[in-house]
């Protein structure tokens, strides 16, 4: 409800009269029209719409309206009239909210003023009334008699304003009051005291019953007249305690001087009781008469009067009071129950609301300092967290110790009473504690004033200054109670009866908020927020309403005492507390339910206004650390809104630097969080309408001092490449300043509310609407943004915000982000993988008949697969990008709050493209070199298998011609004897096997050779074949290293070469896997295999330059590995050549010949015989290998449906738990260790696990074998139909068919080739079957197959990828070892998402030699140091680690309590780790004993999930 001083001229105007005024400007109107009085019938008069608006209205709407137009200077319905049971009722519970200030003459010259309740302020109230017709108009008399020519104001509506004319229909009898209240300066105060005035609307003859009442309760009756009755009973038969005096119109026709004479001493009237216009007094000298005959009334009267002892007046005449409703009674006697013992507020504050003051702050302090570390000095920090932890639970066994005390039973009791019931009592409690801090406040100023006299009282006056500060009690001071009653119960046992007795308290609280009331958020004394209380309220508030509704925040900032309250107040119609002296503290926020038009253009459901304690308080600003309460409160709203707006009332003040100050450090803090709230700077008290225009220079003014506050607040936040404010915000001097005037036109207590202010702020009102639809921002429901404010506030409870903010919507976000990305990446991947099976697939069958239309140069050919495959990675690549890019532009899932990864991202799509490629590249060249390998082998074999089918035919002709009957023994010798004869003829030269090793070193000499002539020197002294025989042991032969690790001993540290042995063991396990992968496929030896070894070891330790090494560990790791690899490909390499020795081949198909030659000779059928040759010596190899290669991509998709290997963090969190479900020693152990082997095992687990519990390999294989039969059944077809005259060609033509597809094996095809006399058509027939027969077969072979045994034979290694997928770069915390968990392969900045105790990474304390507790995560905020081998073995802060391990980001422990899960591992098995460690065992602080497997659990979640 806005404050509008021309809402009272709204005019209603009638169809008709519209109509009317078409037509009288269509038609020519006569002269007379002119002179006819216009018909006002159709206007409606303001007194009937206020009388029904009232009339309509319940109790809390009337209440606001009565104190809006008491703001506007309006006159306010006294009696209300109601036409339809002709009663009229007393407005005192309306009015009971109004509150004025002024200052009588008493009091002008100490400049003291009053401030009261006006129902409760006992004055003179003088009264109007009119007997009869009447020519002059009282109330356009009252408007001039109450302000001065200079301010003119209409506070009665009157026949002469805009519509005032028009017939009243329902308010007559409306009795309206005003007050007029002086300010203290005689010059401007037309009445020096205080006076009620009221104004009866109607003729008294017909509302006797109001002209009574107004006899009983007023000093005075002024009685407007025309005409007398003689007799004038009414005037003289009341029973009235007012004086009368009587004011007539001289000029009237009716006017009888007599009659009044008559009146005059039937009344016993003075002369100075009848005041008479007459011809020669003008308006000006008339009201001046009617002033001093007022004036002279008030002074020669006592009687002074409340409005709320005037309800006795009106019961005794049968006038209703609307608070005697029920409701509102009961609401009183329970309001009063609380409020009526109190004497002294700092007494009853301490006896009644025991659990806030000094227990709250004392725990406000402890909290902070959990996560400040700012006292702990030398203590191990573990051990003063767990003391800071019982110190925390000592106050809150106090809190409970003390009982529910009736003050708070009964406001509990009230709270949860029914709706309308509940209103009334919050709005009785709230205005009782107004007026009893009132009282207190005012004796306390007066106090100080005079204490202020003397500059020697300072100590006196600091005593009253605090005793000020404690004076305020409000609702919030209760509702801060039952936080604290509700949050003390928490410590309790769940099955407590005295917790569980409590649990409805956030519900009772969330049901309030949702009805309008305001919640503390920031305790403003404390400067604390009570989390988990007003988490559950807003989770109940969530319960209440439905799932998902999303909100907006809007935030006022601004120096205290400005108009913010007041200011949201105007703009959306709610009530914050803006009594004078009880000035916000702290935060409160409040909710607005949206209309449904408004939620289509805001996309969301509610508003959440947050009004706030103003920056700069003189209450604190005694205080020392009044800056930083400031910079925490400006912090945490910022932060929480997507609006704020910056009040600034006071451009030139000295404290508008440090309030902008303050303003951009929050601001800058958002940006670095990805956070992007809007800020509008709102100018308030500007008098002049051309302000916008003519302050344009302060706008640039501001704008320069805004660049230079962000320069300053940058430096200050170490991040100074934000040079202006513009860096930090969208932000323009020309819509992001509004100005708005002063919120009274005039002085005050008398001045209305200004007409333009409440037009600026409704201007204002809908560019923050405008602002809001146009947000990027994505809208948080009520559970998001409960999510938000906990993770702000604990990133605020951090002395160094930037580095300590960590959120569960930023984790959701980030995880969210990372999962999509591992999808893309995975699609990615998948294309390519099947792009090179494809490639390898045409390659293998290059210059064979099955090929259709590929180049026969292999050369040629592998260039242009090498530029087709650069374009499919370039597509690929630009997809990924763009994914990313629409990504981010989505509103939803909060993306904006990872911005900042946005680079990280790009890049790990570009580096994955980088990668990819040089994968592809180098597949491709190994299956081409071993195509060229295999062209002589095959050349020679085709030639030999040509010379045995000719010596075969020959001995079937011979054999023949003998006209013998010879049997199958006799034909067995005969081919015998010719198969000895013809492989004499044969020439089988031995196959020349390639030396490895000399390949070998010829690339690790070219990889060294940029490293120096020492490395060269190095790699000459030991030959390849002596090297990776043996374990690979580093030990430097540099005496500093020597000596480094002499000394490590002592100052525990993990010394060079432990750390360069753990990171060749790491790079000799990832090689050996490569080697062994390529080993296991049986194909021959290829170049790019070593070069691809190589790459890993420079990859590996270029990734890994925080350990220190030198050229021998380089050159002795090359050596160890090259000598194993060369080992092992020249064994594989000697065992293909062996396979595939043409003698060899020649003699593994001879009983085959032998069969064939036996069958022609006989003239068998062949066709059945020779179906089934072809399908298992050609077919079913071919298919198994097709789906070998296709089952890999198969089992990562499937695996990555499962949420676990989704993300790195999803990963590592579900191992985490897996260990906690066994919490085995050896487990544990071997995770801390041997991480990456431990991950292995589980990835390859996990695996196994899931496939042997689904039917999904099942379904892949079955998929893929019936791709493969139909695939051969159409080539089948195909070449039945084709042109193919023998059997040769028809087998070709399904060659060439199947070749895009299947690899069929040169060697089993040649052989089958060899005396193959079968009918076409019927070995057609028979291929169908046979095939039918094949995938039957294969079907149960699968499925007898165990899991682990498919495994082992795809082509791609699930478990492999997985490994590189969520061990990502393996970079572990320098200081306890936890894994990296950061998304994206090019990340810049590596977290781990739960660090450990640092003894669990093997460190102890040098001069105990007892392992350490400190863990990182704390360490990182405390004055500690810490000394390694990368400080040069000298100490460190921990807080400025960022020198020293740049690429590390350790977020302080947001929770205190994310830890615990390793905090319970170490406590339950700190003798175990010792003995391992050789290390005593740590000293366990108290509060890690009490932890359970349950909370480590918990803890887990926390970290990981959120």
């Amino acid at each position: 409800m806005m404050v509008n001083v021309t809402a009272r001229s709204v005019t209603y105007v009638s169809d008709c009269g519209l109509n009317c005024a078409d037509k009288s400007e269509n038609t020519d109107s006569d002269l007379d029209d002119l002179f006819d009085s216009s018909n006002t019938d159709d206007m409606l008069n303001p007194l009937d719409i206020i009388t029904a608006l009232f009339l309509c209205s319940d109790g809390f709407v009337q209440q606001e309206m009565a104190l809006k137009m008491s703001m506007c200077q309006f006159s306010l319905p006294l009696l209300l009239p109601n036409c339809d049971t002709n009663q009229c009722t007393l407005m005192l519970w309306a009015m009971r909210d109004i509150v004025k200030e002024y200052r009588p003459s008493s009091l002008s010259e100490s400049k003291g003023f009053i401030e009261d309740r006006i129902v409760l302020s006992k004055l003179p109230m003088i009264s109007f009334v009119r007997l009869g017709e009447c020519s002059l108009s009282k109330s356009e008399i009252l408007n001039k008699l109450l302000t001065n020519s200079q301010q003119h104001h209409e506070t009665f509506v009157h026949r002469n304003m805009e519509c005032g004319d028009s017939p009243r229909r329902i308010s007559n009898g409306l009795t309206e009051i005003t007050w007029y209240l002086p300010c203290g300066n005689t010059n401007i105060d037309i009445f020096s005291e205080p006076v009620a005035v009221a104004n009866l609307r109607g003729d008294i003859e017909s509302f006797e019953t109001q002209y009574s009442f107004l006899c009983q309760t007023s000093a005075a009756v002024f009685v407007f007249f025309d005409h007398l009755d003689s007799e004038c009973s009414l005037l003289t038969n009341q029973n009235r305690k007012a004086q009368i005096y009587l004011v007539g119109n001289y000029e009237s026709k009716r006017f009888s001087k007599d009659v009044l004479k008559k009146v005059q001493t039937k009344l016993d009237l003075t002369k100075n009781n009848i005041i008479i216009k007459t011809k020669q007094k003008n308006d000006a000298d008339f009201v001046k008469d009617l002033r001093k005959t007022v004036r002279d009334a008030v002074e020669n009267s006592n009687m002074k009067i409340t409005i709320e002892q005037m309800a006795d007046f009106a019961h005794e005449l049968g006038i209703l009071v609307d608070e005697d409703s029920p409701e509102c009674q009961k609401a009183k006697k329970n309001a009063e129950e609380v409020t009526g013992e109190i004497q002294d507020i700092h007494r009853f504050k301490e006896d009644q609301l025991p659990r806030q003051g000094e227990i709250w702050k004392d725990l406000t302090c402890l909290e902070k300092e959990e996560y400040r570390l700012q006292k702990v000095g030398s203590k191990n920090t573990e051990d003063y967290k767990s003391d800071l932890h019982l110190k925390k639970e000592e106050l809150r066994k106090k809190q409970n110790s003390y009982d529910m005390l009736t003050a708070m039973t009964c406001f509990i009791n009230a709270i949860s009473s029914p709706g309308t019931e509940r209103f009334y009592f919050l709005k009785w409690m709230r205005m009782n504690l107004d007026n009893v801090s009132r009282i207190k406040l005012s004796e306390l100023r007066e106090k100080y004033k005079e204490k202020c006299k003397n500059p020697e009282n300072k100590e006196e006056i600091k005593e009253i200054d605090r005793q000020i500060s404690n004076s305020s009690l409000g609702t919030e001071h209760f509702f801060r109670e039952m936080g604290q009653i509700y949050e003390a119960s928490l410590s309790l046992p769940q099955t407590d009866p005295a917790r569980q007795q409590l649990q409805h308290l956030p519900k009772l609280c969330a049901e309030l908020l949702l009805d309008g009331f305001p919640l503390e958020l920031v305790d403003g004394d404390a400067s604390n927020i009570p989390l988990r209380w007003v988490s559950d309220v807003l989770s109940q508030l969530s319960d209440l309403v439905s799932p998902n509704r999303k909100i907006h925040v809007v935030t006022v900032l601004g120096v205290q005492g400005t108009g913010k309250s007041t200011l949201l107040n105007t703009m959306f119609g709610v009530q914050f507390a803006v009594s004078s002296g009880r000035c916000t503290r702290g935060a409160f926020m409040l909710l607005i339910k949206i209309n449904e038009d408004t939620k289509k253009v805001l996309n969301c459901d509610f508003m959440l206004i947050i009004d706030t304690e103003g920056l700069k308080s003189s209450e604190l600003a005694q205080l020392d650390n009044s800056y930083e309460h400031d910079n925490e409160l400006a912090t945490l709203v910022v932060g929480l809104s997507d609006v704020t707006i910056v009040n600034i009332a006071m451009e030139n003040s000295p404290e508008m630097k440090d309030i902008l100050q303050i303003v951009v450090h929050a601001f800058l803090r958002m940006k670095e969080v990805g956070k992007k709230p809007k800020c509008v700077f709102v100018h308030q008290n500007v008098s002049s309408v051309s302000a916008h225009e003519k302050n344009l220079r302060d706008r640039k003014l501001l704008l320069e001092q805004l660049n230079e506050m962000t320069q300053a607040a940058a430096k200050m936040e170490k991040k100074e490449e934000n040079k202006s404010f513009t860096d930090v915000m969208e932000y323009s001097p020309d819509t992001g300043n509004w100005y708005i005037l002063g919120l009274w036109n005039g002085n005050p207590p008398m001045a209305p509310v200004n007409a333009g202010y409440s037009e600026a702020v409704y201007e204002l009102k809908k560019h923050i609407i405008q602002l809001l639809r146009n947000s990027e921002s994505s809208v948080k429901d009520i559970l998001e943004f409960k999510e938000w404010m906990k993770s702000l506030w604990t990133a605020v409870k951090h002395e160094n915000f930037i580095f300590s903010f960590r959120n569960s919507l930023v984790a959701d976000a980030y995880m969210k982000l990372c999962t999509e990305f591992n999808k893309w990446e995975w699609e990615f991947k998948k294309e390519m993988y099947t792009w090179v099976t494809n490639a390898e697939r045409r390659i293998s069958n290059l210059g064979k008949v099955a090929v259709k239309s590929e180049s026969s140069d292999m050369r040629e050919f592998l260039t242009s697969l090498k530029s087709e495959a650069s374009t499919v990675l370039s597509t690929w690549e630009t997809r990924l990008l763009e994914n990313l890019r629409q990504y981010f532009k989505q509103t939803e899932g909060h993306v904006y709050l990872v911005e900042g990864y946005k680079e990280e991202f790009s890049n790990s799509a570009k580096s994955l493209r980088k990668e990819m490629e040089r994968s592809v590249f180098n597949q491709l060249t190994a299956e081409a070199e071993i195509k060229e390998g295999m062209a002589e082998i095959e050349k020679i074999q085709k030639s030999h298998t040509q010379e045995i089918e000719k010596a075969v035919c020959a001995l079937i002709d011979e054999c023949r011609k003998k006209n013998l009957q010879m049997g199958d023994t006799e034909l067995e010798n005969e081919f015998h004897k010719m198969w000895s004869e013809t492989l004499k003829k044969l020439s089988f030269s031995e196959q020349k096997t390639t030396n490895v090793f000399t390949s070998v070193s010829h690339y690790l000499r070219i990889n060294l050779t940029y490293k120096g002539s020492h490395a060269c020197e190095l790699l000459s002294q030991k030959g390849l074949q002596d090297c990776g025989k043996e374990p690979f042991n580093y030990t430097s032969e540099n005496i500093l290293h020597r000596a480094r690790h002499a000394m490590a001993k002592w100052f525990n540290i993990q010394d060079h070469i432990n750390a360069a042995q753990k990171l060749a063991d790491s790079i000799i396990d990832g090689c050996t896997q490569f080697v062994r992968e390529k080993v296991k496929r049986k194909n021959n030896y290829s170049d790019t295999y070593i070069q691809e070894i190589l790459h890993i070891i420079d990859e590996k330790l270029q990734s890994n330059q925080d350990v220190k090494t030198d050229i021998n560990f380089e050159v002795s790791l090359k050596q160890h590995i090259c000598g194993f690899a060369a080992r092992e490909f020249q064994k594989m390499h000697e065992d293909f050549i062996q396979e595939k020795d043409p003698y060899r081949c020649l003699m593994k198909n001879k009983e085959k010949f032998r069969d064939d030659f036996i069958d022609v000779f006989h003239e068998r059928d062949q066709c059945q015989k020779k179906a089934e040759e072809f399908t298992n010596r050609c077919l079913k190899p071919a298919v198994e290998d097709f789906i070998s290669r296709c089952l890999g991509p198969d089992i990562i998709g499937e695996m990555l449906t499962c949420e676990q290997f989704s993300t790195r963090m999803s990963f590592h969190y579900s191992v985490l738990l897996d260990l906690l479900s066994k919490d085995e020693f050896m487990h544990y152990l071997e995770y801390i260790q041997n991480h990456e082997e431990y991950v292995k095992e589980v990835i390859e687990k996990k695996i196994v696990e899931h496939f042997s519990t689904v039917s999904k390999i099942s379904e892949f294989e079955d998929r893929h074998l019936q791709s493969c039969i139909k695939s051969i059944n159409d080539a089948i077809k195909k070449a039945k139909t084709g042109k193919s005259d023998d059997l040769k060609t028809f087998v070709e033509d399904i060659h060439k068919e199947l070749g895009d597809k299947l690899v069929i094996s040169q060697d089993a095809l040649g052989a089958f080739m060899i005396l193959n006399k079968a009918n076409k058509e019927q070995f057609a027939h028979w291929l169908t079957e046979c095939v039918m027969v094949m995938a039957e077969d294969l079907r149960k072979e699968y499925h007898r197959l165990n899991f682990e045994m498919k495994l082992q034979h795809v082509h791609v290694q699930p478990q492999n990828e997985f490994f590189n997928k969520l061990v990502g770069c393996g970079k572990q915390c320098p200081f306890c070892k936890a894994p990296c968990n950061a998304g994206g392969g090019a990340h810049t900045e590596h977290f781990a998402a739960l660090h450990r105790p640092q003894g669990l990474g093997e460190y102890n304390v040098a001069k105990t030699q007892e392992l350490v507790t400190g863990i990182c995560t704390s360490c990182v905020n405390t004055e500690l140091s810490f000394c390694c081998n990368a400080t040069k073995n000298e100490f460190h802060p921990y807080k400025r680690y960022k020198e020293i391990y740049p690429d590390w980001k350790i977020v302080p422990d947001g929770s205190l309590e994310a830890s615990n899960y390793w905090k319970y591992v170490m406590t339950k098995y700190n003798t175990a780790f010792a003995e391992v460690f050789h290390a005593k065992p740590a000293t366990i602080p108290q509060t890690w004993k009490n932890i359970t497997k349950d909370e480590a659990e918990k803890s887990l979640k926390m970290s990981f999930r959120n």
